[in-house]
């Protein structure tokens, strides 16, 4: 908290800065806009509030992430990946939730910023990959389902999350710019500002962004544990002497700290640094089409504790007021080259990926810079794709991929973990796996409205740091986790259809798959603690998402989706812990030039399907969870080309509820032994001020 502290003046700056930048900017802008104002049409305005995302392609979504956002704009990339259908995260309090896409969760999900890994530190991923993104701070997030692409990293078995922020050549000379200003319940501020200053042949982008929020009240009006603030500052240097080509040197930092109501300690530290080189080029003649390249460091340093935001409850696990610090230090890098060989196009590369994990640990009497670190992991994987589509007549197309990697995860924990710590059996020891992906998609068009597609993807994927090293014990009958726990092996069917007309776009997606060797998460009692086994079972999974919008009458609009996973536990005759159940969204709209308003309903069924005690690392199921509805409504207007105001009610109704994927209260809150789920957020009202 006191590190915390030191940086508040400094984020009161940055906030202040923000301020500033978004009046100077756009009074320059609108004076800019002044002169062109002839030539611009209706295009040059904001587009509205975003409630659902949809796919621009077969299992592909992209959102622009500036864009205002119903329910309230989103504190994490967990929260704004809600958008697309299917998605869900486990709550931990106001932030900092963990993804999980058709129930599945962890690595299954390969999540990039700038084209590089940043995964969290924390062994019960408290700082999840997402926690360290904030999502208006980057311009579009690419979402591809399933096992249907291998050129972005190992293992992504449910799909693959970017976040880009590669910038593009200024067609003049000035500046470019947005950012926002947001105010809401429960004390929420946020401030962003993205500025591009530069000519066609260089640029300087500054992005800055300050939010925070105080602890929400469910509807009951009861608290909930769930503060939490973060700053992000982020410089790029870009190099663009034509139009296709650019090339960019990246530098940022950040941190935060959260309240988390359903976690044995808070997060008082997320300190993140990044570096990275990216350079691009295409359209070039020839077969060679174009090539891709990314150099990074990211580095996580996180701080979690019993004491900075609350109080150590005497009947806790942990009465005593204790510290944890991890870091994690990952350096990677991807090269690309596209090439353009007659019908078929064709991307081949490479990729890599150096992972060190260290912690230190002790008491609130001494400071963690104080105490030496102890590294405890290192993990490897270097792998080589190629992946292309094969257009081999005017209505059908093939996509195909496929990918080989070698991964090795070292053991360096001398002890093992718990209150009486032993000589780790396989300390110093190496697992080493050589796993193969791929897919095959078909795709048609039957008719220029109408396309249908399906496709077969494998995937094996090595356990990540969380399965091997975060686990109590391993499979029955093992020493522990990481010399006994398999690769996973999915084998996945993906199908859907799309039909397009400039007035209605409706679009479904379905799956089928198989999981060998699942690693699944099962609760342990272990004298007065409770511990966790990680074991590899067989699983079966299906289901769907469906969506689609109707502009039905001049300015009216109506947008909708569902999405519902299932999953089996083949090996012992049960279902899968951690699934989501059904949801659906709603919504209507009326929308101008000028104005916009919106009602948003979502409806969740009760899931009763479960498997006590059982799921990931994160959360593992309680009891069967009520359904229930919730309603929002939006509206928008523009009061010039450049700005945009919006304002929005989430749970119109301040209806009392829980999602089924949730923590456990703590008992330093006041929560009961007994495991009880965190409350959702009664009803808030936001407010944003847009620049563009």
């Amino acid at each position: 908290m006191n590190a915390y502290k030191r940086v508040a003046s400094a984020r009161a700056c940055l906030a202040m800065a923000v301020a500033c930048a978004l009046y100077a900017t756009s009074a320059a802008a609108q004076e800019k806009t002044n002169d062109n104002a002839q030539t611009q049409d209706q295009h040059t305005y904001f587009e509205h509030v975003v409630v659902t995302a949809t796919p621009v392609s077969p299992l592909v979504f992209e959102v622009e992430t500036k864009l205002p956002r119903q329910p309230m704009p989103a504190s994490d990339g967990a929260d704004y990946l809600k958008t697309v259908p299917g998605f869900n995260a486990i709550r931990n309090g106001g932030t900092n939730g963990d993804p999980v896409l058709r129930g599945m969760h962890g690595s299954r999900l390969n999540i990039l910023t700038n084209e590089g890994n940043m995964p969290g530190g924390c062994p019960a991923r408290m700082d999840n990959p997402l926690s360290y993104v904030s999502p208006e701070n980057f311009d579009r997030l690419i979402v591809v389902k399933g096992p249907q692409t291998v050129q972005w990293g190992p293992g992504a078995s449910a799909g693959t999350i970017r976040f880009d922020r590669l910038g593009q050549r200024m067609t003049e000379g000035g500046f470019e710019g947005n950012g926002h200003l947001m105010v809401g319940a429960f004390d929420r501020r946020d401030a962003a500002v993205d500025l591009r200053f530069g000519t066609p042949t260089a640029f300087v982008r500054t992005t800055l962004n300050q939010a925070e929020s105080n602890d929400y009240e469910d509807g009951n009006g009861v608290a909930v544990p769930s503060a939490w603030k973060k700053w992000n500052a982020d410089v790029s240097l870009g190099y663009t002497p034509n139009d296709d080509t650019v090339i960019q040197l990246n530098v940022g930092t950040g941190d935060g700290e959260a309240k988390y109501a359903g976690r044995g300690m808070d997060g008082r530290q997320f300190k993140r640094e990044h570096v990275s080189v990216q350079a691009r080029t295409q359209h070039l003649v020839g077969r060679l089409n174009g090539y891709e390249a990314t150099l990074y460091y990211n580095r996580a340093d996180h701080v979690m504790d019993n004491y900075s935001l609350r109080t150590p409850h005497p009947q806790s696990m942990m009465a005593m007021p204790m510290f944890a610090n991890v870091d994690r230090t990952t350096l990677g890098g991807r090269a690309a080259l596209t090439w353009a060989l007659g019908q078929v196009e064709l991307v081949t590369g490479a990729d890599f990926s150096r992972s060190q994990h260290r912690n230190r640990s002790g008491s609130a009497a001494i400071a963690p810079e104080h105490l030496p670190w102890v590294e405890d992991a290192r993990i490897d994987n270097t792998g080589v794709f190629v992946e292309g589509m094969w257009k081999f007549t005017g209505r059908s197309q093939l996509a195909f991929g496929a990918r080989t990697d070698t991964a090795r995860v070292h053991d360096l924990r001398a002890k093992t973990d718990g209150m009486m710590p032993r000589a780790n059996p396989s300390f110093n020891q190496t697992r080493t796996a050589d796993l193969q992906s791929g897919f095959l998609r078909f795709e048609h068009n039957l008719s220029p409205r109408l396309a249908v597609y399906a496709g077969l993807g494998h995937v094996e994927r090595m356990p990540d740091y969380w399965e091997f090293f975060s686990a109590s014990v391993g499979p029955v009958g093992s020493v522990n986790a990481f010399t006994a726990l398999k690769p996973e092996r999915t084998t996945q069917w993906d199908f859907g259809v799309a039909y397009r007309t400039p007035a209605l776009q409706l679009w479904a997606n379905g799956y089928l798959g198989r999981v060998h060797d699942y690693i699944q998460f099962t609760n342990l009692q272990m004298g007065m603690m409770i511990g966790a086994r990680a074991d590899n079972i067989d699983a079966r999974i299906r289901g769907f998402e469906a969506g689609g919008s109707w502009r039905f009458a001049g300015h009216w609009k109506t947008e909708g989706s569902v999405a519902y996973a299932w999953g089996e536990n083949r090996s012992q005759g049960r279902p899968l812990g951690q699934i989501t159940p059904m949801e659906a969204r709603g919504s209507i709209a009326y929308e101008t030039q000028k104005w916009s308003a919106s009602i948003l309903g979502r409806g969740v069924r009760g899931q009763h399907r479960i498997a006590p005690g059982q799921g990931n690392v994160v959360g593992r199921d309680l009891e069967g969870s009520r359904g229930f509805s919730t309603w929002a409504i939006n509206t928008s207007w523009h009061l010039n080309k450049q700005w945009l105001l919006s304002a929005g009610v989430d749970n119109v109704f301040n209806r009392l509820y829980s999602e089924h994927l949730n923590r456990t209260g703590s008992v330093d809150f006041g929560y009961p032994a007994n495991p009880i789920r965190i409350n959702e957020p009664g009803r808030t009202l936001w407010l944003k001020l847009t620049w563009r």
